[in-house]
């Protein structure tokens, strides 16, 4: 059983020891290696992927080649290409390791059966769902209203994991700017 996982789930809905029990038989252990892809644009979604050590990034290639990151997961957060799962189609997505990454992946295949047997599952994931939302809205507005320094700054205040474990890079992709760009700032907040 993944402590964890199970304090993760009790953060969002009340469930026994025996409906983890059941919830954790449908996960499946799974590792993946720094730069290795756990999804790859035009191949279909099958899973989610709860992440329970390492770091991965959700990202799409752009018309002139560059790689958009839109999201980042980190240990005990939950990651997938929603689209692709939900409708059926081929990704436009990428899922890739920047660590290498312990995960519990839940198939899509099974899902509807896991809920089912423990419906408290649909609560969770709606609640990861609205979270994953708001978060989204929030990106977009500071988008807009912020200047690219306030976005970073806000960026590596609520995510100080992050610039731990991610290639300044990436972060720049993630917050749209260049790499030089996120290097001034960091250089002029030291």
């Amino acid at each position: 059983m993944n402590q964890n996982l199970t304090e993760y789930i009790k953060k969002y809905v009340a469930i026994s020891k025996k409906e983890i029990d059941v919830f954790q038989s449908y996960l499946k252990p799974k590792k993946v290696k720094k730069k290795e892809f756990l999804l790859k644009e035009g191949q279909f979604c099958k899973s989610r992927y709860f992440i329970t050590k390492g770091c991965i990034r959700l990202f799409y290639i752009d018309s002139k080649g560059n790689e958009q990151i839109i999201h980042f997961g980190i240990d005990n957060w939950w990651i997938t290409d929603y689209e692709s799962l939900i409708t059926n189609k081929p990704s436009t997505l990428n899922i890739q390791a920047i660590e290498n990454t312990e995960l519990l992946e839940l198939s899509q295949e099974t899902f509807d059966q896991l809920c089912e047997r423990v419906p408290q599952t649909e609560r969770l994931f709606r609640k990861i769902m609205e979270k994953t939302y708001i978060a989204a809205q929030k990106r977009i507005e500071y988008v807009y209203s912020l200047k690219g320094e306030e976005q970073f700054r806000l960026f590596i205040s609520a995510n100080p994991e992050f610039v731990q474990r991610v290639p300044q890079y990436m972060i720049a992709s993630y917050l749209g700017m260049s790499p030089e760009f996120v290097s001034k700032i960091r250089a002029k907040i030291k």
